[in-house]
């Protein structure tokens, strides 16, 4: 299963909890998830990555979101874009706390995700905040 699978799913899960005021315990559950004939799933491996991701991006959410305020320019955190909001959270976790995963892949995944889900350029909002972060935890 690929991480990008995984990845999405992380995503689809932090912004209902974020907008939809889902449960933790439920969006972990992963039970929302579309189960028909036409769906890949996730196997284990993906289920369990995506549930990493969830429940971490949630436990350090503060700090987190910390990060991102910090590199937006001109933009009011509570203006931006939900999809986005929840695309970059999840990156940033694995940018702060998964380091064994290249910050390119992880920037790269989360540029894939913003082009297909999120609003009009918002992959290159993404792109910035997320290259800018990661230039930052470097020095």
């Amino acid at each position: 299963m690929s991480r990008r699978k995984s990845r999405i799913t992380a995503f689809q899960g932090l912004y209902s909890w974020d907008v939809g005021g889902m449960d933790e315990k439920d969006v972990l559950e992963l039970s929302w998830l579309a189960k028909d004939d036409n769906s890949p799933g996730l196997d284990d491996e993906g289920a369990a990555f995506s549930r990493m991701l969830i429940a971490g991006t949630i436990e350090h959410c503060n700090e987190i979101d910390g990060h991102i305020k910090a590199h937006l320019t001109n933009w009011d955190f509570e203006r931006v874009n939900k999809v986005t909001i929840a695309i970059l959270r999840m990156s940033v976790y694995s940018l702060l706390f998964h380091q064994e995963t290249e910050a390119s892949i992880v920037i790269d995944e989360a540029i894939d995700i913003a082009k297909h889900y999120g609003p009009d350029d918002s992959y290159k909002f993404v792109n910035a905040i997320l290259d800018n972060i990661n230039k930052d935890l470097k020095k």
